[in-house]
């Protein structure tokens, strides 16, 4: 293939890939495969083995094309099948055996398997005809809300062929910007965007920009952080696996628009899929002629190369970040000199996220005024979340700013399995806050969360229901945070181990009231002192666990009790005696044998033998279980021990 010399090349290319694009989905059926790490997780592996081998047997041919995740984790392994002229129908949760009658029937008798099938995504080769009786994909709870701006792509396109990205208008933003815009034409149209830093801080992209721009030291860098450490989080590494042009395409705007001639891609090493997609993505984008020198023509040449980390959180805080990839220990350093004075060997840098990037082509398209209208005034545009935890719909989801808790959690979400009650919503990954039941109608943007007693973050939101003790979730994100500091600033190193320490003996039942003012005093130094935001933003979760779940921290200080059953030796099962009709479902599955009763008469449970495992308190579907305070004097030490 040729070097695209110039934007008339890419026009051509672009309507040759669209076109053949077309023709051949409707010569051949096309049989997609979610295979995000996800999905291969998940099986999708053994379906494209499966898939491969029927269509051998059967002499059957068909297009195979592994695409990233398009969102529904929770439905994976997914299949599309297009037969030409049709819409792509999904199939969700499949399992290798179902593969057979899956060919047999969709792909060569055209019929669906309804029962099997999710929903329709209709093409643009496939407008005008659509299929009776199965709901479009815009149509579906899941994505109804949604409005998919930076993920538009992924689960659609097969990330590793540059011309699917092309033949849907990529790389016509960066023709844009090179032939019709300035530089500084190009930062006001993403300062006018009000974009906001996707990695957590909310700053404006276009502010930073110009601020490197305007630095006369050279050489200049342009740098993706894609270090995504959050424990659930997985927005940034699904658009890499999915679509890794749109972020190359976003980073080769931002060297242009700052004046740099280089930039690094900073994604750990935990993410092999998304590296070497990543990776090919790039050279076919240097084979392209768009990377490396005079760039479809023009004067300006950069390139792009990517770095591995080994995997410290820390190494998320952007000076961390450019220490990493000098080859020395990822701390950070006081600021300022700020990076787009002083960055990467001091030259001056621009660091933005893996979504901020891939959000660049499509307002540098489309205009700031049609960015604007997304979202709210102060956080325009759109979100994206790995929704996670107890929700029934898990997975990746892009909404509008401005989109309550509420509407993400029980309409997106699906709401709480297992007819379980909502507890709270942890917003901002292990640095962020939780929030409760009040809080659901917070509107999800940058400054909303903050007030609320939350931040917005990089995009995880994990959901907790009734069954989760507060202490043992501020513990969790506490143990999380204070293991990954990189140990260079004492409030850091030393606060993190405290406050653990504390939280550790209140989940032992050893806590003390004052407890609860030390973490407060503990919590207020570390958030002053600290270095960088990894310490200032450390006591977020047990700050906002305190905050609005102070009353089960008394409890188990002062009643030595778990409310939800979870911190050993602080509760006891008990069974209600109203609520139980003897049906015995929770008989069989006790481990010890300690529940028994008469059949249909109410049951006793052994608080000898209970060892407080909780699979009674699972099965029991009248609610007859219940967790109450350990009775120590009827269960002594010595008792226990035999």
């Amino acid at each position: 293939m040729p070097r695209l010399l110039s934007v008339e090349d890419w026009t051509r290319l672009h309507l040759e890939a669209q076109s053949a694009m077309q023709r051949r989905r409707q010569v051949l059926p096309t049989v997609y495969i979610g295979m995000g790490t996800c999905g291969i997780a998940a099986g999708a592996g053994e379906i494209e083995t499966a898939l491969r081998r029927e269509l051998d047997e059967r002499r059957l041919q068909a297009e195979v094309v592994a695409v990233g995740c398009i969102g529904m984790c929770f439905k994976e392994p997914l299949v599309d099948i297009q037969l030409p002229g049709h819409p792509r129908v999904t199939y969700a949760n499949v399992k290798p055996d179902m593969i057979p009658r899956l060919v047999e029937e969709h792909l060569t008798q055209g019929k669906i398997l309804e029962k099997a099938a999710l929903g329709q995504l209709r093409t643009a080769d496939s407008e005008n005809t659509p299929l009776t009786g199965l709901p479009e994909y815009s149509q579906l709870p899941f994505y109804r809300k949604q409005v998919r701006v930076a993920l538009r792509n992924c689960g659609i396109i097969n990330p590793e062929d540059i011309k699917e990205y092309i033949a849907l208008e990529g790389y016509r933003a960066l023709a844009k910007a090179l032939y019709e815009m300035s530089p500084d034409e190009v930062i006001e149209e993403v300062k006018d965007s009000g974009l906001r830093g996707r990695g957590g801080a909310g700053f404006q992209t276009g502010i930073k920009w110009e601020f490197c721009r305007r630095s006369r030291n050279t050489p200049k860098y342009v740098i993706c952080n894609a270090d995504e450490g959050d424990p659930g989080a997985f927005m940034d590494r699904s658009i890499l696996e999915g679509d890794p042009h749109s972020v190359i395409e976003g980073m080769i705007i931002a060297g242009y628009a700052i004046g740099a001639r280089e930039g690094y891609i900073y994604c750990r090493a935990e993410y092999p899929l998304a590296i070497e997609r990543l990776r090919t993505a790039l050279a076919q984008a240097r084979e392209y002629g768009l990377l490396g020198q005079n760039i479809l023509g023009s004067d300006f040449s950069f390139d792009l190369y990517v770095y591995e980390g080994a995997g410290a959180f820390v190494c998320g805080e952007e000076t961390a970040l450019m220490a990493s990839i000098e080859g020395r220990r990822g701390e950070p350093r006081p600021r300022p000199p700020f990076p787009a004075v002083s960055g990467l060997w001091n030259k001056p840098s621009n660091v933005n996220n893996v979504k901020s990037y891939a959000l660049t082509p499509q307002i540098v398209l489309k205009g700031a005024d049609w960015f604007t209208e997304i979202g709210t005034p102060k956080s325009p545009g759109t979100a994206i979340f790995a929704l996670t935890g107890q929700v029934k719909h898990t997975g990746l989801i892009e909404v509008p700013m401005g989109i309550t808790l509420r509407e993400i959690i029980y309409e997106i979400g699906g709401g709480i399995p297992k007819k379980k009650k909502f507890k709270a919503v942890q917003t901002g990954g292990p640095l962020g806050g939780c929030l409760p039941q009040a809080a659901l109608d917070t509107p999800v943007d940058f400054d909303s969360l903050v007030e609320a007693g939350a931040t917005m973050g990089s995009g995880g939101m994990i959901v907790v229901d009734q069954d989760t003790c507060m202490v043992e979730f501020a513990k969790y994100f506490l143990t999380f945070a204070s293991a990954e500091s990189c140990g260079k600033c004492i409030p850091c190193r030393m606060g993190g181990q405290r406050l653990l320490e504390i939280l550790t003996r209140i989940s032992l039942g050893q806590g003390k009231l004052s407890d609860l003012d030390e973490i407060e005093h503990i919590s207020r130094n570390m958030r002053e002192a600290s270095l960088c935001a990894l310490g200032q933003l450390t006591p977020g979760p047990i700050m906002a666990a305190l905050r609005f779940f102070r009353d089960e921290y008394k409890s188990h200080i002062v009643d030595k009790f778990c409310p939800a059953g979870v911190c050993q030796g602080m509760f006891r099962y008990e069974i209600n005696t109203l609520n139980c009709a003897g049906c015995g479902l929770c008989v069989k599955p006790c481990p010890q044998d300690a529940i028994r009763g008469a059949k249909k008469e109410p049951h006793e449970i052994d608080q000898i033998k209970c060892i407080r495992c909780g699979v009674c308190y699972q099965v029991c579907n009248l609610d007859a279980i219940e967790i109450k305070p350990a009775k120590v004097d009827s269960v002594n030490a010595e008792e226990r021990s035999l």
